[in-house]
């Protein structure tokens, strides 16, 4: 069928044209789009930094209608509305284990765009594109998705509210609820106020610790953070941010989503005895942190990464509806709707910070 997708190239153009989808294949359905939100990571895979080959249908965080089933599909059927999280393959010992997020196919099925066995969904001009991006590649009217970490949703809940669920949400919030897993005794420091550091915040705020320090170069987002349940915020412009952080007492954990080298070490610095430091940013290639490992073993201080915040959709993504249902999770408060045709522009005020989380609605209505 011809559909049309929003195509990346190099240099940062992209321009919606009209491609050819193929059908579903094993353990796949086609879904007619309704909205997908935009995350830092299209913007790198655009910048060449994620080794995604271009031109490509980028688009990671879709919610839309299955309109047709794949062999093998179970679970779903035509007419389900869900929402498309990251890929996985489903039957290696991570994905066996619920943690998809460290599938062993999880860079091919979600940076390299194309399934495991080398086939495109979308081709341009009869030739084969990058379009599996995530496993989804949702910058378009229509995809071909894999079931694996697909949800379904509720016909009442805002697509462009649940759209962010799939990633960016996804990821603050598991990586305080499943990783960090603080007490309400803890104090808990987030390091950038984008969409993860927001949400990190929120869950912050759900698991009810003592004390939440959002820190931000810009006020309007640590001010934002203070909204959403943040005790305290630091400006780090033009400031010494040891010192500040000093005036709130040590850390029982914190949550990087900057993937700056300074501030990870900088709260690394901040920990107490026994606290623990979740890096979610995506530091520059190259770059080295120093830590010192007696600080490791004499303070017993721990310091890990997290994908998508450990999150297994299947599970996760349901119990953060529960919170948005519940009016804990306030969605609005992160997203800027816009166009299908204004993609650029949306790419854009992401790349700036004008926008927290645009997300694209395929049909103009609805967009603000």
């Amino acid at each position: 069928m011809k559909i049309q997708a929003a195509v990346a190239r190099a240099g940062a153009i992209v321009d919606i044209e009209t491609c050819e989808l193929s059908a579903p294949q094993q353990s796949e359905v086609l879904v007619r789009l309704e909205a997908c939100g935009i995350c830092h990571t299209d913007l790198l895979a655009m910048g060449g930094q994620l080794g995604t080959p271009l031109p490509a249908v980028l688009g990671h965080e879709g919610v839309g209608i299955v309109e047709a089933l794949g062999d093998g599909v179970s679970g779903f059927s035509v007419g389900d509305r869900v929402l498309i999280s990251f890929g996985a393959c489903g039957g290696c010992r991570a994905c066996r284990e619920a943690a998809p997020a460290y599938c062993s196919s999880a860079l091919a099925m979600n940076f390299v765009g194309r399934r495991l066995d080398g086939s495109a969904p979308m081709s341009l001009g009869r030739t084969p594109i990058t379009s599996h991006y995530f496993a989804q590649s949702s910058f378009a009217t229509h995809t071909i998705a894999s079931t694996h970490n697909m949800v379904r949703l509720d016909k009442d809940l805002p697509a462009e509210l649940m759209a962010p669920l799939a990633c960016g949400v996804q990821t603050g919030m598991s990586a305080v609820l499943n990783v960090l897993q603080p007490s309400r005794a803890d104090r808990v420091a987030i390091f950038g106020c984008g969409t993860v550091g927001l949400a990190a915040i929120m869950a912050a705020a759900i698991a009810g610790c003592r004390e939440i320090i959002a820190v931000d170069l810009n006020p309007v987002r640590t001010e934002l953070a203070m909204e959403l349940g943040a005790t305290a915020s630091i400006v780090t412009r033009d400031i010494d941010l040891a010192e500040e952080l000093k005036k709130h007492g040590a850390l029982n954990g914190a949550l990087d989503a900057t993937g700056s080298i300074p501030l990870i070490e900088t709260a690394f610095r901040a920990l107490a005895q026994r606290g623990q430091l979740v890096c979610a940013g995506v530091s520059p290639p190259g770059r080295n942190l120093s830590i010192p490992p007696r600080e490791l073993v004499f303070g017993g201080r721990a310091l890990r990464g997290t994908v998508e915040g450990d999150a297994n959709p299947k599970t996760f993504i349901p119990r953060m509806i529960e919170y948005y249902r519940a009016g804990r999770l306030p969605l609005e408060k992160l997203v800027r709707t816009y166009p299908f045709t204004s993609v650029n522009q949306a790419l854009a005020d992401l790349s700036t910070g004008a926008a927290i989380k645009p997300v694209l609605m395929m049909s103009d209505e609805n967009t603000h």
